[in-house]
């Protein structure tokens, strides 16, 4: 019985409806033709992204295995047979970086617990993207995730947020569900300080991407309608 293991590739999908060549880089495209064992957020998302980065004709010959949310501790567990006689696998979230903010990375968990391989591939971070186009600290800033859906909650961490970045001059990073965003800014008006700069970036890489760092009492006197575009928030006090 042959005992190597395959190696877990980090594959980075589009942010938005950008066709595959246009964001990510060649050689990764090149790479996919040679993967036939796929670990996804949703599989219909995947085999859409697949088949317009080479691999059309090609998809009922891959195999797809989910990963979300949704997914049992057991299940998971179960993937590393995918890996059993060198077969290689390749992890894909439904946008921009595996295992960034995303499920996926209790694969890579998973893979660093029996030794495999683990080759993270380049393309679009929507968090680095905001972030060189903020102007706010490079140097030292913080990946804070999802905040509090529950307003009280949420205004509370908002407050923690920006205290934390006043006593370390560090930046802020956090996105929210889309169709929060608009109560995610009318928040951050209300308990921040004035002088405190936000960055709003949106639809990064896409056509009408937006990406403006203003203070928080500029914002007031203007505030934007975000809606359900994607958005990353970046909070320097």
């Amino acid at each position: 019985m042959n005992d190597t293991k395959g190696k877990l590739y980090l594959i980075p999908s589009p942010l938005g409806d950008n066709a595959p060549e246009e964001v990510i880089p060649r050689p990764v495209l090149e790479l996919l033709q040679g993967i036939r064992t796929f670990v996804v957020e949703e599989v219909r998302t995947a085999r859409r992204y697949l088949s317009k980065a080479g691999l059309k004709g090609k998809i009922d010959e891959l195999e797809f295995f989910e990963l979300n949310e949704h997914t049992e501790v057991g299940q998971v567990e179960s993937y590393v047979r995918l890996f059993d006689h060198g077969h290689d696998v390749a992890l894909i979230s439904e946008t921009g970086l595996p295992a960034v903010a995303d499920p996926g990375a209790q694969l890579v968990a998973l893979a660093h617990r029996h030794g495999i391989e683990v080759i993270p591939q380049v393309g679009p971070s929507s968090l680095m993207l905001a972030l060189m186009a903020s102007g706010l600290n490079g140097q030292s800033f913080a990946f804070c995730g999802y905040l509090p859906a529950k307003p009280d909650e949420r205004k509370s961490r908002l407050k923690a947020i920006e205290k934390l970045s006043a006593g370390g001059r560090q930046a802020q990073i956090f996105i929210e569900t889309p169709y929060r965003n608009d109560a995610m800014l009318k928040d951050i008006i209300e308990v921040c300080r004035g002088e405190t700069r936000l960055c709003i970036a949106v639809n990064i890489t896409m056509p009408d991407a937006s990406v403006r760092t203003k203070t928080v009492a500029e914002w007031k006197r203007d505030i934007p309608l975000i809606g359900k575009r994607p958005c990353v928030f970046i909070l320097s006090a």
